[in-house]
């Protein structure tokens, strides 16, 4: 028999921690996964991030950024030369995030259907 998780059962409880709610409730806020995919190709500098993330307004990925930063997802690295350079990267668990990125791709491929040409 198939068992099937309601949305009410993976909500964390005042007293019980749920790892699962826990997790989607950090990766579904947005521009999160793509910040992370962005520096799967290795660690990249503000503006070059924003550009390999695309559509996000610098404020909000200065924003996520702060955020990854401080739960341990993404480090940052103050370089002391002029003009000063700060560049962002995985740390270990933001690099262990690697097979979540994958296996969503593996399901959009099979589930979701490819936008036609031109639109």
């Amino acid at each position: 028999m198939v068992s099937h998780t309601s949305h009410r059962e993976l909500r964390a409880s005042a007293h019980e921690f749920c790892p699962v709610y826990a997790a989607i409730e950090l990766l579904q806020s947005k521009w999160t996964l793509h910040i992370v995919r962005a520096l799967l190709s290795g660690d990249k500098g503000f503006n070059e991030l924003a550009r390999a993330v695309g559509g996000c307004n610098p404020a909000t990925l200065s924003q996520r950024l702060e955020e990854l930063v401080t739960i341990g997802v993404v480090f940052k690295a103050v370089e002391s030369h002029m003009p000063p350079r700060t560049r962002y990267g995985l740390t270990e668990a933001g690099r262990a995030l690697e097979d979540v990125i994958r296996s969503i791709e593996e399901w959009a491929r099979r589930y979701l259907p490819a936008p036609s040409p031109g639109s």
